[in-house]
């Protein structure tokens, strides 16, 4: 079994090295991604028979370099993830067969083919580190080859322009995670995982607090956490619509991973402030990013303001169980963590499928922009039927996968409201709250989006020659939407599964849970809620049958005669004259006008300046604030702006001074050491 994991790297080194070989040649630029899905499906398999034997595989290389050992470590969590990479993987590699024959003409497909493989297997090699140095080594590796796939299309300013973003947002989550690394070696004096998990009680609880707080910073920033999110809009718009995919459905929930790793198996005795500070995190990421979806008209970014939403989401599942740990209910936290769990499968599913949708409506309309679309249902029926698809499924509607995982974090939620402290209950009542909102907002947000791209009329010449994309990448986005609908109705089992490796966790080791699955349904704490997606989806397929069959009935033999529409005195009915996605979130941003702070500028150009009668022209500029960057990272940005220029004026070029500076820092050093 362990050598099939091994097998699945060297097939993706492999397809790295040639891609290189054939960069030149434009035909033969489908390799890589051949190499990436034959390497992706090796990789399933592995997963799906190390979570079936709920094995434990561990393997260390000693190198030369002291502390530093390759040492990989997969237990069922791990397992559990390579699931999740190689799953979202495998038809995001077919996708990239079809997608990127748009990019043949002007950008080398060869060092697109290297990085990409390059990105697979770093993520594979993330997930089984089990050594800290190593860890920050294959993380690096991550972040770069993705930050080179997100400035492939290197000519544009803008994509220049995101790539830098991430590049400094991610060295700073790095910068935190390195030092909450050192302040455990500094008292553990080992970088293993292992040794670290023995030795962390003996660490003061000041440095214990430090360490989950630089952890939360560190991984939350990479898993999209507000306010640290800043960078996701940004790469995410920007990579090829495949990569999006692989980013916002996977590569984020490698933060997920670690934050799940650390605080249930590596670093056990969380507090329960912990619990309260994730759980809040996760309340507040979910409202927000999805307020900030709903202002957006740019697909991608809508997209992955969504994936801020979906990881807070996450977080009310791993920060209920924080809570619930510390209470020490240990059956309620298996409940939460399990929701936590599940809903990281699902968002992977629905959200590489919407960026895969996404994805193929940007290659024939080539724009992202969701007012220059409408109409496409007509032109592309079966992107139109998967994007519904990923739409119904992330606004956690049955029976589709969404609604599974939401309805089990809302069952973890509502048993925390139940406990008898004030304070716990005012944090679950805040985070449920949030959820509720969110869930009704998503549905909101998809609406726009589905309903302005393929409904009505085309807005633009583009939209009106569009075509349906090619088999390769429907394949690719069918069997996403086949996995929505499947991990709705056979949750019962998926969950099972999901208990287990629950289970497997150090505190969890032989506990009961307080959700059973009986047959082919769910229950939880007795009776207090109960779920059977098989008959739901059983009498929804019913009613939609007998409901078709009834119009049928009632139409068939009815005539059916064309008549012009009334068109309210106007000659002719234009797309001018839809809703648009501006008008359609208007309302919603004014009612949520203290985060948002609308603004609404007029520019009217007369026919003669002296006589303001008769206007030329109108137009009506609306606009929004973005709160982290006005009142953040903008302010920050000035203050290092001034830093920095004071820091400046000690370059005088005197090579005396210079020497005096480096005296002044050796005697410095000197003192440090001697105290």
């Amino acid at each position: 079994m362990q050598n099939l994991f091994f097998t699945s790297l060297l097939v993706l080194t492999g397809g790295s090295i040639i891609s290189l070989i054939v960069q030149r040649d434009t035909k033969l630029s489908y390799v890589s991604s051949v190499f990436s899905m034959f390497g992706s499906l090796l990789a399933l398999i592995f997963s799906i028979g190390a979570l079936i034997t709920q094995s434990t595989l561990t393997t260390t290389l000693p190198t030369s370099f002291p502390m530093f050992n390759i040492s990989l470590h997969i237990d069922p969590l791990a397992a559990f993830f390579i699931l999740i990479v190689s799953l979202i993987a495998l038809p995001a590699s077919l996708y990239g067969i079809g997608y990127m024959k748009q990019y043949a003409k002007e950008y080398n497909l060869g060092v697109f083919g290297f990085f990409y493989n390059i990105f697979l297997i770093s993520l594979l090699l993330v997930i089984t580190a089990h050594n800290a140095l190593y860890f920050l080594f294959v993380w690096e590796i991550m972040s770069l080859s993705s930050l080179f796939l997100v400035i492939f299309e290197n000519k544009k300013l803008q994509i220049i322009k995101s790539g830098f973003i991430y590049f400094i947002m991610t060295h700073a989550a790095t910068a935190f995670i390195l030092l909450s690394f050192l302040l455990l070696f500094q008292f553990t004096g080992s970088f293993d995982f292992e040794t670290i998990k023995q030795h962390f009680a003996s660490i003061p609880f000041v440095i214990q607090t430090i360490i989950f707080l630089c952890m939360i910073i560190g991984f939350g920033t990479k898993a999209g956490i507000v306010p640290f999110h800043i960078w996701l809009p940004w790469a995410h718009s920007a990579a090829p619509s495949h990569v999006s995919s692989l980013m916002s459905g996977v590569m984020i929930k490698i933060g997920i991973f670690m934050l799940f790793k650390m605080f249930l198996d590596i670093l056990p005795q969380t507090p329960l402030w912990l619990g309260y500070v994730v759980l809040i995190i996760g309340a507040v990421s979910s409202i927000l990013g999805v307020l900030y979806a709903l202002s957006e008209h740019d697909i991608k970014r809508l997209l992955a303001y969504h994936s801020i939403e979906n990881i807070g989401i996450i977080l009310l599942g791993l920060g209920s169980g924080l809570i619930f740990i510390a209470l020490k209910q240990p059956s309620l936290a298996m409940l939460a963590i399990t929701a936590g769990l599940f809903h990281t499968l699902n968002h992977a599913v629905f959200k590489s499928l919407l960026f895969l949708g996404a994805g193929s409506v940007i290659s024939q309309t080539h724009t992202r922009n969701i007012e220059e679309y409408g109409g496409l249902i007509k032109l592309m029926p079966y992107t139109a039927i998967f994007f519904l698809v990923g739409a119904v499924a992330i606004s956690g509607l049955p029976p589709f996968n969404g609604f599974v995982s939401e309805w089990l974090t809302f069952q973890s939620l509502f048993s925390g409201i139940a406990t008898s402290s004030i304070l716990i209950k005012s944090i679950f009542i805040f985070g449920a709250a949030c959820l509720t909102f969110t869930g009704g907002l998503a549905a909101a947000c998809f609406v726009k989006a589905f309903g302005i791209t393929f409904l009505a009329r085309s807005r633009s010449i583009e939209s009106e020659k569009a075509t349906e994309v090619s088999p390769l990448l429907l394949i690719s986005m069918g069997t996403l939407a086949v996995l929505c609908l499947t991990l709705g109705v056979f949750s019962f089992f998926v969950i099972t599964n999901i208990q287990l490796i629950v289970k497997n966790l150090s505190l969890f080791s032989s506990k009961t849970s307080s959700l059973s699955s009986t047959g082919i349904s769910l229950q939880v704490n007795q009776n207090v809620a109960h779920l059977n997606m098989p008959v739901i989806f059983l009498v929804m397929a019913v009613f939609i049958a007998l409901s078709f069959g009834l119009v049928y009935i009632v139409s068939r033999k009815q005539k059916v005669v064309l008549r012009t529409v009334w068109d309210c005195g106007f000659n002719a009915l234009s797309p001018k004259m839809e809703i648009t996605a501006t008008g359609f979130s208007r309302t919603l941003i004014l009612i949520f006008r203290g985060i948002f702070q609308p603004s609404k500028q007029h520019e009217i150009e007369y026919v003669d300046a002296d006589i303001r009668y008769f206007s030329k022209s109108k137009t009506v500029t609306l606009g929004i604030v973005n709160i982290y960057e006005a009142y953040l990272y903008y302010p920050l940005h000035n203050g290092l702006s001034i830093i920095s220029k004071q820091i400046r004026k000690i370059q005088s070029g005197n090579v005396n001074q210079y020497l005096l500076y480096i005296f002044i820092l050796l005697l410095g050093l000197l003192i440090f050491a001697r105290y």
